[in-house]
């Protein structure tokens, strides 16, 4: 297999962007990519997105290949729900290290603003079961809610350990010129805030957010050539779970998580006492708990607690979200995992504008549905 490295990422601002349309904020982020990568024409185009379907709008490789000036290379569009920008991530590694094609221009958005809010919450519920959730009205937070009081039940954990992740995630996204919220919040701030679905409050939820990133990849000659900072992907790991709650073993487990970690470090030759810095998938307080778990730094019951004892803050090993996360850099679907990857390799090569920690090997993890469709990512400098 050919070793995949990053050779350039671009990222526009995440916000309510209700003046910009699509093509505007994929072709965006896409020539901030090629421009870092030296300006590299890429062979094909790999699309991460949910929910274009909504906005009427199919076909999205062709769409901003074109756009880009780009007719003529190959393309197609990668949907995983939530987790479809790094599953996108992973299917544009898979063509560059299978020899498929040298470059790789890898792109995620979502832009759903110009939407009303019930098409929307519709439209990201079709990510639970059908036939069996939604047919009776759950709604996606709904799901992640149920989750959410089990966790605290069987752990004894208190509404103020569980606040202070959005908590954390404030902090580091009030430094982030990208994050669609830059606000600090208190925990009294997080449990104040409106019910959205019990146990689950305003500020436990990310936003719906419009927004765009890519990356490009290459083998890692080309990547050599291309820029005096690379980073390497140095292994990848996906996993599936029922995509419906009730049939699960344990309703607290994400068992996509830790099978996906495994898979990656597995494939990277490391271990998780390497990982310096992660960003991971919070659209809840309690989705950010439960793969801390997963993922190995927090035993079971003690993700919450062990944010709550200050650990996972810039500073500490690994860092954790110092984007600020989807709670606060915000959570453009399609486009998530995408952001990820370009914010561990700014991070890795000490570009990034916000909080910075640097370090060698960070670790991505993106979740589609609640904990069904699992990508994790390991990056090294």
């Amino acid at each position: 297999m050919v070793k995949v490295g990053v050779a350039g990422v671009g990222m526009t601002k995440v916000g309510k962007l209700v003046s910009r349309s699509l093509r505007e904020l994929t072709s965006e982020a896409l020539m901030k990519a090629i421009d870092d990568a030296g300006g590299v024409k890429p062979d094909a185009i790999v699309v991460g997105n949910m929910l274009s379907s909504l906005v009427e709008q199919e076909n999205l490789a062709s769409l901003i290949a074109d756009t880009a000036g780009l007719r003529g290379i190959s393309g197609f569009k990668v949907e995983g729900a939530c987790g479809s920008g790094g599953a996108a991530v992973l299917a544009g590694y898979s063509l560059v290290a299978s020899g498929l094609f040298q470059v790789v221009a890898v792109v995620g958005v979502e832009k759903l603003s110009e939407l009303p809010t019930p098409d929307v919450t519709r439209g990201l519920a079709w990510a639970a079961d059908a036939d069996y959730e939604l047919i009776h009205g759950v709604s996606f937070s709904g799901l992640n809610a149920l989750v959410m009081r089990n966790y605290m039940k069987k752990y004894g954990v208190s509404r103020e350990e569980m606040a202070a992740w959005p908590v954390l995630m404030h902090e580091n996204g009030y430094h982030n010129p990208y994050a669609h919220f830059r606000k600090r919040i208190t925990i009294s701030d997080v449990i104040n805030s409106v019910t959205i679905a019990d146990p689950i409050k305003l500020y436990d939820a990310c936003p719906l957010s419009d927004g765009a990133a890519a990356v490009i990849l290459a083998g890692s000659d080309v990547v050599r050539k291309l820029t005096d900072t690379p980073v390497f992907i140095a292994g990848v790991g996906n996993a599936l779970d029922s995509t419906d709650i009730t049939s699960r073993f344990d309703i607290t487990s994400f068992i996509a998580s830790n099978i996906s970690t495994k898979q990656a470090l597995r494939n990277a030759g490391l271990e998780l006492k390497d990982i310096d810095i992660a960003e991971i998938h919070d659209a809840y307080s309690i989705t950010a708990v439960i793969s801390l778990e997963e993922i190995g730094l927090a035993p079971k019951g003690m993700g919450a607690k062990y944010v709550a004892e200050g650990r996972f803050r810039p500073g500490d090993r690994p860092a954790v979200n110092p984007s600020g996360g989807l709670k606060s850099r915000g959570h453009p679907v399609g486009a998530t995992g995408v952001y990820q990857v370009a914010e561990v390799v700014m991070q890795l090569r000490g570009d990034f504008p916000g909080v910075k920690v640097g370090g060698d090997v960070g670790l991505t993890q993106n979740i589609g549905g609640v904990g069904s469709n699992v990508t994790t990512i390991i990056l090294r400098r």
